[in-house]
């Protein structure tokens, strides 16, 4: 890989997706060259919670049925980024105040694996969109 890579997934907001995003993972892998084992690991790990977060807690804006959500896949030479758009309301966190959860907790730890894998993950909500942006360098 030269000049960089690009790789694009629309699909639905259903948990069926999450097959499809991993599937876009392994071509962009194939794509992507020589990525180190733990860079790999730890971007994959974020994309998969993101996408998890995406899939589960979504909610339709309005009466809007059909929800969808991209998944843009970046990779040039020393960086990997992943952006997630979804169309729906408005997702309430603050990524400054996420923490692990406890031992006893059964969820909560997507966020917290995400941000901690990653060298940047930036949440916002703009045009009517959800967009997630997970960047990660290769080296």
């Amino acid at each position: 890989m030269t000049d960089g890579i690009h790789r694009s997934l629309v699909a639905e907001v259903a948990v069926e997706s999450l097959d499809r995003v991993l599937d876009e993972l392994a071509a962009f892998w194939s794509e992507a060259g020589d990525t180190d084992a733990r860079v790999r690991f730890a971007f994959e790990t974020a994309v998969a919670e993101i996408a998890g977060n995406v899939i589960e807690h979504t909610v339709a804006a309005g009466s809007a049925s059909g929800r969808h959500f991209t998944l843009d896949l970046r990779a040039d030479a020393t960086l990997l980024t992943a952006v997630f758009r979804d169309d729906g309301l408005p997702a309430e966190v603050d990524l400054s105040a996420i923490t692990m959860a406890t031992a006893d907790d059964e969820s909560g730890r997507g966020l917290a694996l995400a941000l901690a894998a990653v060298d940047r993950l930036d949440y916002r909500y703009t045009d009517g969109r959800n967009v997630w942006t997970l960047e990660c360098r290769r080296s």
